[in-house]
């Protein structure tokens, strides 16, 4: 079995044949289609009930209705994949890039010197 040269500098990791297939041309055309269809149908209920002096009340509803639309719930979340909230973490662990008190005090040097 013969093996091709590698290129000086590289490493000699596995490489993963991972096949994506990308999105047609078709499909994102009629994603676009739908989404602007839904965008002018909001646009629209917001202008009749704007006529029936419940545009506030119909915008205040669709943002919440769009952040309930907007959050995964728990079946989405992937295997291993750890929670913002450390506290539903194996051993409350935190994810990387979470500021801890600790970590203020010692940015801030607040916290007292040892032996003082």
């Amino acid at each position: 079995m013969l093996e091709a040269p590698q290129p000086q500098g590289s490493t000699s990791q596995p490489l993963w044949n991972i096949a994506i297939p990308l999105p047609s041309c078709w499909d994102q055309s009629f994603l676009t289609n739908i989404t602007f269809l839904k965008v002018l149908l909001w646009l629209v209920l917001l202008g009749l009930f704007v006529e029936l002096e419940f545009g506030l009340a119909y915008f205040v509803l669709s943002l919440f209705y769009w952040m309930y639309v907007g959050t995964r719930g728990p079946e989405e979340k992937k295997e291993g994949e750890k929670s913002a909230y450390s506290v539903f973490n194996p051993g409350c662990e935190a994810i990387q890039g979470t500021l801890t008190a600790e970590q203020l005090e010692r940015e801030l040097q607040l916290r007292p010197l040892a032996g003082r």
